[in-house]
């Protein structure tokens, strides 16, 4: 028998794990299919109504629009040096732009930070670029993971790791103060953090072990979490919670492989999600590449439509911004073509498309991804009804 493109997508990803996986019950986690039918109000964050099948509503164009569902990862110190990136802003209406101080294809301690001044210009440039203001975006979380450090003369940064030992929500409030200051005074609007994993796994080589998690305590992950948020929010800028559903069980890094938490994973990671958006102190949600058959027995997260639109948005009730983590991330390049991630990513609920360009270095990916995604419009493997509801949550965050 002859296989669909995507069942063969799904054979390779189950391969990929380590044989054929077989769907675990729901009960395992302590989740059943009855919970996910009882959602609360989506009055969290900037809503927006459903857009069915296709718009005829006069605007912008398809291409911008399905331009602006993209967060792009690129190289340059100067808008001169970033002239691919530049282009894309200018004439492809590119959503969002990613900043990173080193880049790890060329293993360069330079790639967009050199200096307060230098990275000040470089955004303003750009920005001056763009039609739509521009979302920019830095894994600003402190510790470890702090893009704009001591190196290039700005202020040293705490983990969440130690600001969850001390528990403190004043002291967290003063730090999440500290880096949105830093953040606002070079042009950045959207911080990727805080991470709201649980820190369940201390041995976590992505987040346990780096420091990146608050506790193992969902109680003070939200606390600790609302007060970094609320720091920012007094400077203007946007916070991510992530890793949608929970990384912090993990055995495994995304960024490499295919990572498998179907028998570590529970439900009580849910937890600060669920509370930080029921509080309405969130902007965005940021997914993780994880697989959990217990959730999904075909897709990880990221691409998972029971996940994203199940859990997340009606469960949970977030009708805000969904944005992936790194599409080209190991855990996504090992089982899937870009354009079937790509594809599954939005028809799971998924609204911006993170291209880190760290992982790997394509250059045109921003023209590829639009003439890819504007190409399913036209054969009908995606609609411009569910393009059109990605783009205007993304005009109700930056217009908010």
């Amino acid at each position: 028998m002859t296989r669909t493109p995507a069942e063969m997508t799904r054979r390779r990803f189950l391969v990929s794990l380590g044989g054929g996986l077989v769907a675990v019950a729901l009960a395992a986690c302590g989740i059943d299919r009855a919970t996910h039918s009882t959602a609360p109000s989506q009055s969290a964050g900037p809503t927006v109504s459903p857009v069915p099948g296709r718009s005829s509503a006069p605007g912008p164009s398809l291409r911008d629009r399905i331009g602006q569902m993209l967060l792009v990862g690129f190289r340059g110190l100067t808008v001169e040096e970033a002239g691919e990136v530049a282009a894309d802003i200018r004439d492809r209406n590119l959503g969002g732009i990613l900043l990173f101080d080193t880049d790890q294809p060329t293993h360069s301690s330079v790639r967009n930070v050199e200096s307060r001044a230098q990275l000040t210009a470089l955004v303003a440039g750009l920005q001056d670029l763009a039609k739509t203001p521009l979302l920019v975006a830095i894994d600003e979380e402190g510790g470890l993971v702090a893009r704009l450090d001591q190196r290039h003369g700005f202020p040293p940064t705490v983990s969440a790791a130690k600001l969850g030992a001390q528990n403190d929500a004043a002291v967290t409030r003063a730090a999440g103060d500290q880096v949105a200051a830093t953040l606002a005074s070079v042009g950045v609007n959207l911080n990727l953090a805080p991470v709201v994993d649980l820190d369940v796994n201390p041995t976590n080589p992505i987040i346990g072990a780096l420091g990146r998690s608050f506790s193992a305590d969902p109680g003070v992950v939200t606390e600790q979490a609302e007060a970094f948020i609320e720091g920012h929010r007094s400077a203007g800028v946007w916070t991510t919670l992530k890793h949608f559903p929970g990384h912090g069980s993990s055995t495994g890094d995304t960024h490499l492989g295919v990572v498998d938490v179907t028998s570590t994973w529970s439900a009580v990671e849910l937890e600060p999600f669920r509370n930080i958006i029921r509080d309405a102190l969130a902007d965005a949600v940021l997914t993780a590449h994880v697989f959990n058959a217990t959730l999904d027995p075909e897709h990880p997260a990221t691409l998972s439509q029971p996940t994203i639109t199940g859990i997340l948005r009606e469960q949970l009730g977030w009708g805000g911004l969904v944005i992936s983590d790194d599409m080209q991330m190991g855990a996504i390049r090992a089982a899937y073509g870009y354009a079937d991630a790509v594809r599954l990513a939005i028809l799971a609920g998924v609204d911006v498309l993170t291209i880190a360009q760290q992982q790997v270095y394509e250059p045109g990916i921003v023209a590829q991804t639009i003439d890819l995604i504007e190409a399913m419009v036209v054969d009908g493997s995606l609609t411009e009804g569910r393009i059109d509801e990605s783009y205007a949550r993304i005009q109700a965050l930056k217009g908010s």
